[in-house]
């Protein structure tokens, strides 16, 4: 049975969708190749965002309560302060507006996730991958965010934008190699950003998916790292997550039975779709073909 908690973060990811592509149209439209994709970038960061909002509203009292350090004062208060925060740079990077400012902050804020919550984490559990994952993810969450703020201070402070868009390529490159090991040494856990899930025994082949995955993974990673054909590498990664999430786990949504399921099933839709994002508002920050910029 579909929770209300679950219809609205679905609700909410549905109309940001609408409202992104309506927006960016004429962009999209403009876009010739794997721009097209590229221009989406803000859009697959926003629904991600507009989706995780309501669950921290309606969630507050909750688990994620509980992921505050417990040293924080008025616990109760973060999750919802933080779900505001979502909506606010869902919004702004939908309508386009304060983008440069809205991304800034957002990356803050996920980067302030990884210092607060899983490197501390990691530490207690350096044995555990998914510790690993989960602090690589958020930290990918904030690189891509300050790629796109870099990005968008290009003109007024060039040096900053330079440093940010470094920043988002190398933790991108390092989550993407590092989920790139995962999936070869298990490639039977659902392909994407590697957590608990398995992959469903409904999939055919699914170690081959795994395989398949992480090589994806591996050589963007390493494009990224030796910055060469960096923009393409980003943006296959960034495809690769986008096709994961709108053919595996979409599928995995629909097909999920109970609110327990469901509400995992739309953080793992949101999570590698986050991931695209980020990774494809680092494509769009990164230099394009040579040859290319002096034909046009």
């Amino acid at each position: 049975m579909l929770s209300s908690t679950n219809f609205w973060m679905g609700f909410a990811g549905l109309v940001y969708l609408v409202a992104g592509v309506f927006v960016l149209r004429k962009e999209i439209s403009a876009a010739r190749g794997w721009d097209k994709l590229i221009a989406l970038g803000c859009v697959f960061i926003a629904v991600p965002l507009a989706v995780f909002a309501p669950e921290h509203f309606h969630g507050g009292p909750s688990y994620i309560q509980e992921m505050a350090p417990v040293w924080m004062p008025a616990r109760w208060f973060w999750p919802y302060l933080v779900g505001c925060a979502l909506l606010a740079a869902a919004t702004s990077l939908t309508v386009r507006k304060f983008v440069r400012l809205s991304s800034t902050l957002l990356g803050l804020m996920f980067f302030l996730f990884v210092c607060m919550i899983y490197i501390p984490f990691v530490l207690a559990h350096p044995e555990s991958r998914f510790a690993w994952t989960s602090a690589l993810r958020d930290l990918s969450f904030a690189g891509g965010a300050w790629a796109l703020a870099g990005l968008h201070s290009r003109a007024s402070s060039p040096q900053q934008s330079k440093w940010m868009i470094l920043f988002g390529r190398i933790v991108i490159a390092m989550a993407a190699i590092f989920f790139a090991v995962i999936h070869f040494l298990h490639p039977e856990f659902a392909p994407g950003v590697p957590l608990e899930k398995m992959t469903p025994s409904w999939i055919p082949l699914p170690s081959v998916w795994g395989y398949l995955a992480g090589g994806i993974l591996l050589a963007g990673g390493i494009g990224l790292a030796l910055n060469k054909q960096s923009r393409i590498a980003a943006t296959s990664i960034g495809a690769l997550m986008t096709v994961l999430t709108l053919s595996l786990y979409l599928l995995i949504l629909i097909l999920a039975h109970g609110g327990s399921e469901i509400n995992e099933a739309l953080n793992y839709v949101a999570d590698t779709w986050l991931y695209a994002g980020a990774a494809l508002a680092l494509a769009s920050a990164l230099p394009g073909d040579p040859d290319r910029v002096e034909k046009t």
